[in-house]
Formats: C-alpha cells, sequence, structure tokens
C-alpha cells in the first residue's frame, strides 16, 4: 500500500521503459500494484513487455461484498496474476488456509494464474515446525487442485521473519525449503509438475543478494516487496534473473 497515483504512474513508466531496453531472455516480469493502479497498469503493459497481477481478490464473481474485487473484476481488465496468501493477508486480515483455497479456485476459474505464498513465523521456525507448516498450507489451500489446475499455479515461499526486517533467509536456507516444496509438489502431482512449478522466493530480496538467490537450483525468481518502490532497484534484481 505505497504511492500517490502520479508516483505509481512514474514508477511504472520508468519500469517499462527500462524493461524494454533491457531486451531480457527467459524472464517473466508481474507487477502488482494496489487495486486502484491496476488499469494504469495494464494500460502501460500493453505497449510493454510486463504481466499485472493484483495484490488480492475476493473469492465471488459478484454480490453484496462492498469495497472487495472479484476475480471476473479483475479479468475483464486485463489482469493475469494474483497473489494469493501474503503474509499480511494472513496476519492482519485472519485469511486462513480454507478461505485462500476458495481465492486459488475462484481466480483460476477466471483465468488469473495465482500467485500463492506460503511461510512461516519466526518462532515457527525456531520450534523447528517450518516444515510441517509449509505443508499444511500446501495441502489445506493448493493440493485439492488437478494436476491440470495445478499447471498454472505459481508459489512463493515467504520466511515470514524476513520481511521487511533487513534479515534475508541464506541461500542454502531458501534452496532447503523450496527443494522440500518442490518434493511435496512431486509427490502429490508427478516428477513433470515439479519439474514445471515455478517457485519464487519472497523475504527482502534486494539486488545485493539477488543473484545469489536466483542461482539455487530450486529458487525460479522473486516475490519483491520493498525494493520494487525504487525502479532502478527493482530493474536490478530482474537483470539478476
Amino acid at each position: 500500500m505505497n504511492k500517490t497515483f502520479e508516483e505509481a504512474e512514474d514508477l511504472i513508466t520508468a519500469i517499462a521503459d527500462a524493461l524494454d531496453e533491457a531486451e531480457l531472455q527467459h524472464v517473466d516480469v508481474v507487477l502488482c500494484p494496489p487495486a486502484v493502479y491496476l488499469e494504469l497498469a495494464t494500460d502501460i503493459a500493453e505497449e510493454s513487455i510486463f504481466a499485472v497481477g493484483a495484490q488480492n481478490v475476493y473469492p465471488a464473481d459478484s454480490g453484496a461484498f462492498t469495497g472487495e474485487v472479484s476475480p471476473s473484476m479483475l479479468s475483464s481488465i486485463g489482469v493475469e496474476y494474483c497473489i494469493v496468501g501474503h503474509s499480511e493477508r494472513r496476519k492482519y486480515f485472519n485469511e486462513n488456509d480454507e478461505f485462500l483455497a476458495r481465492k486459488v479456485d475462484s481466480v483460476l476459474a477466471s483465468n488469473i494464474i495465482p500467485i500463492f505464498c506460503c511461510g512461516e513465523v519466526l518462532h515457527e521456525r525456531e520450534a523447528g515446525r517450518h516444515f510441517e507448516l509449509i505443508k499444511s498450507q500446501l495441502n489445506n489451500s493448493l493440493f485439492h487442485l488437478t494436476v491440470e489446475d495445478f499447471r498454472a499455479v505459481v508459489i512463493a515461499y515467504e520466511p515470514v521473519w524476513a520481511i521487511g526486517t533487513g534479515i534475508t533467509a541464506s541461500p542454502e536456507q531458501a534452496q532447503e525449503m523450496h527443494a522440500f516444496i518442490r518434493n511435496l509438489v512431486m509427490t502429490r502431482y508427478g516428477q513433470e509438475a515439479a519439474d514445471e512449478v515455478i517457485i519464487l522466493y519472497g523475504g527482502s530480496c534486494t539486488a545485493k543478494n539477488a543473484k545469489e538467490l536466483f542461482s539455487q537450483p530450486d529458487v525460479d525468481g522473486g516475490l519483491i516487496g520493498g525494493a520494487s518502490l525504487k525502479s532502478e532497484e527493482f530493474i536490478n534484481i530482474v537483470l539478476s534473473a
């Protein structure tokens, strides 16, 4: 929840201009601005190479849900992705696994790709429960999908203890969890689905540490937070992919 309209327009335009000059290969870029700037972003995206995602959605196509935004509304303005289960939605808005499963189903029904977030807080990691927790989140919110629907899903691992703290999971910690997630996918959906699934790292990823994080065999990219608010920093992360 950042930027006025003018600031958002300047940021998105600066990113678009830099991406157009970067001549990227094999790198997908998705910008996920606040809902009020989504149409601005999709308009700019028409002349650039990035896609647009929403930060949130309500799992119904219409109805008496004042203030909410539906998957069909997002789809109608060209939104292709939607973040589901971000740690802040879980923490501040009490979104549980069952509700997130409904969100996943609803965006897939509108042909929107869910970027499904999972992750543990510090006390869960310190108690050695982080693997158990991630397995539970995936089982409860994603693994009800058919293999065909699952192939459209992107997973983002968020070590919540590393978000906004300046603390970053080490490349080895990130790789360990990403490999664990990929193995869970393999057990549920098979080797081909596990090889294909995109697993992003989301926890204080910056231009300084992105290259080392992205070099890990099971880290396919980043879910970038604060560093995306500065175009140069964000572009340098993209160039590290």
